[in-house]
């Protein structure tokens, strides 16, 4: 057998608090976890989108029938199924889906990424792969990625760790383990526990938002 592959054409979407426009003083890209539609998730930053602060929800491109059959559409970003392909494919739309939303803002906007779940490695990947040029990092219920390679550096971007006292799918044991790994590559980062599961925490996220140290970067 021999493989062939192609690039085509895709449309992919994103979804948006507001319209983008230069009275934005930031702007938050939300990424979102594994079996989820950016059009909902985006709901669960209407607690920090104000008439300063924008929100956009980028899409993973392979939408799909949760739990199989004629159920629910959801998306994710990739699979393990030719995940290098999937790894630049998604890259190359987030920074498209960037700069199709920072051209209407300021220069000077504040351009802050959070990644949930398996949005995490994705927002990881992307501020160390791509082309957008990013401030602030939030990892929420996830990690950086296995694959991030030790010569891609973070260390301009302001990066916070958020873990859930009661997270099924990460164990007490793996948050400490990657929390060493992350003190590695970033020895300045912030982390914040709520108590709470693997969901985005609506108390803990206005308070991240609403922090001096959000504010003073």
């Amino acid at each position: 057998m021999i493989r062939k592959t192609l690039t085509v054409p895709k449309t992919a979407r994103y979804f948006c608090s507001a319209e983008p426009s230069a009275a934005f003083t930031e702007v938050v890209f939300v990424c979102h976890g594994y079996a989820q539609l950016a059009s909902e998730f985006i709901n669960e930053f209407n607690v920090i989108a104000t008439d300063s602060r924008l929100v956009i929800a980028p899409e993973g491109l392979h939408r799909f029938y949760h739990k199989g059959g004629a159920d629910k559409v959801v998306a994710s970003w990739m699979t393990k199924e030719d995940r290098e392909d999937d790894i630049r494919d998604y890259i190359s739309w987030l920074d498209m889906a960037a700069a199709d939303v920072l051209l209407r803002c300021r220069p000077d906007v504040k351009v802050t990424v959070l990644g949930f779940s398996q949005g995490a490695a994705t927002a990881t990947r992307w501020i160390t792969l791509g082309m957008t040029n990013i401030d602030h990092l939030i990892l929420w219920c996830g990690f950086f990625p296995p694959d991030m390679r030790e010569d891609f550096s973070i260390a301009e971007t302001q990066l916070t760790v958020v873990t859930a006292s009661n997270d099924r799918f990460i164990s007490s044991e793996e948050e400490q383990r990657q929390l060493t790994i992350i003190k590695a590559r970033h020895a300045t980062y912030k982390h914040i526990r709520f108590n709470g599961q693997h969901v985005i925490d609506a108390g803990t996220l206005s308070e991240l938002f609403n922090a001096d140290f959000h504010k003073s970067h």
